[in-house]
């Protein structure tokens, strides 16, 4: 769960706008193309300008593959405050983008609290599923990763307060936690039982991650129905999986699951 990296991207193109039910203007690029298309799903307090966002648009363009990259409310060019969203509410979003923009079959790529997403979205709508590639993916971690750590101090000023604000090794602006967050979390925790998903699932993890332990992925492997599941470990690996080797490693995953 940790924001964007590098930001590539250049202001020569204005993002396109999708006007959701609830009155929110989501923010998203799209580059049309054959199927199955890549849809990215970014993470915690992350925009669509990121590295790996950026890497795989150049893929799909090489390949002349479909894509599609966008911002949850309260994230990056989006409307609405970053501390009103909810796992709900930004699954929401991308369920938004894929019923709207994006057509047919889909490889769902999800960077950390994006992974969570990619699978809700697997779950939704299976039917439009070609895969799910995870990059260091965060499910239940709204509950295991931050209200199970928490200290008693940190639980006391959410309860009382209903926000915390937390420090970030990634960035000046600290993380915030909102009690909002953590209870409507648990509506979407998927890792309690089997997953319902049976697509094909590539699953990256740095073992040097201090955000999501990589035993995360091992665990999901094991709740996933399918069994078309690969976890590739990379033993130096931090969170962002963002250097070139890193890089590398995704768009070989993405280019299999969308067929070579």
């Amino acid at each position: 769960m940790t924001p964007s990296s590098q930001h590539g991207e250049t202001p020569s193109s204005a993002p396109r706008t999708l006007a959701t039910q609830d009155g929110e203007t989501l923010a998203y690029h799209h580059m049309p193309g054959r199927e199955p298309g890549i849809l990215f799903c970014g993470g915690f307090m992350s925009d669509m300008t990121g590295t790996k966002a950026l890497a795989l648009e150049a893929l799909a363009q090489e390949r002349g593959q479909a894509f599609t990259r966008f911002d949850y409310r309260g994230h990056g060019q989006s409307s609405g405050a970053f501390r009103d969203g909810t796992i709900g509410k930004w699954t929401s979003d991308a369920l938004a983008i894929l019923d709207a923009v994006t057509s047919g079959p889909v490889v769902v790529v999800g960077s950390s609290m994006g992974g969570w997403i990619a699978l809700l979205l697997a779950i939704a709508r299976p039917q439009r599923m070609a895969g799910l590639v995870g990059i260091a993916a965060a499910p239940d971690f709204t509950e295991d990763l931050m209200w199970a750590e928490f200290d008693e101090a940190v639980r006391q000023t959410l309860i009382t307060d209903r926000v915390y604000l937390e420090p970030s090794e990634y960035s000046e602006e600290p993380y915030t936690i909102t009690m909002d967050l953590i209870e409507e979390g648990r509506n979407h925790l998927i890792m309690r039982g089997p997953i319902p998903i049976r697509v094909p699932v590539r699953l990256l993890h740095g073992m040097r991650d201090t955000s999501v332990p990589h035993r995360l992925s091992l665990l999901l492997a094991e709740r996933l129905e399918t069994d078309d599941v690969q976890v590739h470990l990379v033993k130096d690996g931090d969170h962002r999986l963002s250097t070139d080797r890193d890089i590398a490693l995704l768009a070989a995953a993405v280019a299999e699951l969308s067929g070579g």
